[in-house]
């Protein structure tokens, strides 16, 4: 039977339909209309799901976080607007009329990569994910460890140094706050007095801006630290990066990777990029719905 995967973005929707093999056999985008609210926006996908046939044998959600995975619901993530206490399992199982169930985008990911793409073969599996945000996952023997409160690999929340700045739920110095990429610009645009993006933040770089070097060099410091953290609290077969910094910038995971190996007792760690990029957590909750269907 087929399997449904949803993945709820914070300006767009998708639903794909895979086969029992894993392959994608057709896929449905919208906008994430704020207006409009939860279940009117999912409405749009229920209706090319059944238009698209019956014949399902359950649904898994990527969504962002936070979440309780117990009742299916997410709960108050903050770039998706109106959708706070939404039990989205629950509202999918009831539309399409098989189980359903929701796990967070980047654990969805990395299950993907440790199953069927880059950490394959490997019992112990860490992604990382360095994009916008930074966050990650952990699954051993194929199974994602999420922890009593969906709180297991939340790497975005490591706490790496004394910065006080921070947003939301993110302590101040974790590494989301410092590592991410919206960190960087948040840094960038204060040193530099203007606007400066990620991906220009980079492009300086590259071109010798002592103040770009200078930025990247701390990020990537902070990054090495929590890899070493990471090392020492799981001490993974293999990490996996993926997201658009580190799939984009292999020579930055490098010079992080050099680094942290000189926090580490035995330096010798497998390191991997995702081989499914952006859409590694559909694949995942693809993987998600043959597990509850």
């Amino acid at each position: 039977m087929k399997r449904i995967a949803i993945d709820i973005g914070g300006t767009q929707l998708r639903a794909a339909i895979f086969s029992e093999d894993m392959k994608i056999l057709d896929v449905f985008k919208t906008d994430n209309d704020r207006a409009i609210g939860a279940a009117t926006n999912l409405d749009k996908l229920i209706r090319f799901l059944k238009e698209a046939g019956s014949d399902y044998c359950g649904v898994g959600i990527a969504s962002p976080g936070p979440l309780d995975l117990k009742k299916g619901m997410i709960l108050n993530p903050p770039n998706l607007h109106g959708w706070d206490n939404f039990p989205v399992a629950g509202y999918f199982s009831e539309q399409m009329g098989v189980p359903a169930a929701v796990n967070n985008d980047g654990n969805l990911a990395g299950l993907a990569e440790a199953r069927i793409g880059a950490g394959k073969g490997f019992d112990s599996v860490v992604f990382i994910g360095m994009s916008t945000g930074l966050g990650g996952s952990y699954v051993y023997k194929g199974e994602l460890i999420n922890g009593a409160h969906c709180n297991t690999a939340e790497f975005y929340n490591v706490m790496v140094c004394d910065d006080p700045y921070h947003h939301g739920s993110a302590n101040p110095g974790s590494l989301n706050e410092i590592a991410g990429g919206a960190a960087m610009e948040r840094i960038a645009t204060e040193r530099y007095g203007r606007q400066v993006y990620a991906k220009d933040l980079f492009r300086l770089y590259d071109a010798g801006d002592p103040t770009a070097r200078e930025i990247l060099e701390r990020t990537s410091e902070m990054l090495a630290r929590g890899i070493a953290n990471i090392y020492y609290t799981i001490d993974p077969d293999i990490y996996v990066i993926g997201g658009s910094i580190g799939l984009h910038n292999h020579w930055y995971v490098d010079k992080t990777i050099a680094r942290a190996k000189t926090y580490m007792v035995d330096p010798s760690i497998n390191v991997a990029y995702s081989v499914y990029g952006d859409d590694a957590g559909l694949y995942g909750a693809a993987l998600l719905a043959g597990d509850v269907g």
